[in-house]
């Protein structure tokens, strides 16, 4: 009884986290989510990675809550979609990490006071040194 009163309250908060995902509302955090290298590059891929994973997330949560009500009568419910739950939420976070790769990564900025310095650092000293070679016939 216990498990299955633990069972529906963790599948609410499941639920919660799929929701905020699923409508773009949830934070980048180090708690809740899918939180991996991919989605925590930035915001804009968390974003993403947890609105493609909110679906199964949410469901994943409602099995729970569902499961937990039904345990309340067998302990093979509970135990049933307590597993459902898992499996899901593991197949949603996955398919939000593989959403979160599919974003380009944002292209470098060159850092301020290095447009067309030529010291060498961003790419234009190699430039101009080629430019000059050609010029003079090296």
């Amino acid at each position: 009884m216990i498990g299955a009163i633990a069972l529906a309250a963790v599948g609410l908060l499941v639920a919660t986290v799929g929701l905020l995902g699923l409508l773009e509302r949830l934070p980048m955090n180090r708690f809740a989510g899918v939180r991996t290298t991919a989605t925590m590059r930035d915001a804009e891929t968390f974003r993403i990675g947890n609105k493609v994973a909110g679906l199964p997330v949410l469901v994943a949560g409602m099995v729970g809550v569902i499961g937990g009500v039904l345990g309340l009568a067998t302990l093979i419910a509970t135990i049933v979609a307590a597993a459902g739950m898992v499996a899901i939420t593991v197949a949603g976070g996955v398919l939000g990490h593989k959403a979160a790769l599919a974003v380009p990564e944002p292209a470098k900025e060159l850092p301020a006071g290095c447009a067309g310095c030529a010291c060498g650092n961003c790419g234009v000293k190699k430039l101009v040194q080629s430019d000059v070679a050609r010029v003079s016939g090296q």
